[in-house]
């Protein structure tokens, strides 16, 4: 059950987290890239503090030259799980790059609360097997 979500949230992050354009531009960019998935376990009573953190904690997201997309997925059957998925450059650039950036500390200072209710996280990469109907319209 816990492959099938990942697989599907991983599949709906490329499909609808940024435009086709953009994926593609950046798949072609940065082939090396990167995903980085972080699966969180959020009581109920801590749900708007993590999604306030992680609001906030994006805009450094967004300034780092690392990071390609990011989004935040709330669990729809078990709504006490999030996941946030993160498209970087590279495994390489993300650990060595944005680890040592000016944007980490102030990004890591927001999320680092909920760092004890990590359930995982760890990189993946993209493989040929993809579908994006937006890329062919």
């Amino acid at each position: 059950m816990k492959t099938r979500i990942l697989i599907v949230s991983i599949y709906i992050f490329f499909t609808t987290s940024v435009t086709a354009q953009t994926k593609t531009e950046a798949l072609k960019t940065h082939p090396g890239n990167s995903v980085e998935i972080i699966r969180y376990s959020i009581p109920n009573d801590q749900h708007a503090n993590f999604e306030k953190a992680y609001d906030e904690a994006c805009e450094y997201l967004k300034k780092s030259k690392y990071c390609l997309s990011f989004e935040v997925l709330h669990g729809d059957e078990e709504p006490d799980h999030y996941m946030v998925v993160i498209n970087w450059t590279s495994k390489e650039e993300h650990l060595n790059g944005f680890r040592k950036s000016v944007e980490f500390v102030p990004f890591f200072t927001l999320v680092k609360p909920f760092y004890n209710n990590i359930d995982e996280m760890k990189h993946y990469y993209s493989t040929k097997t993809s579908s994006n109907k937006a890329e062919h319209e």
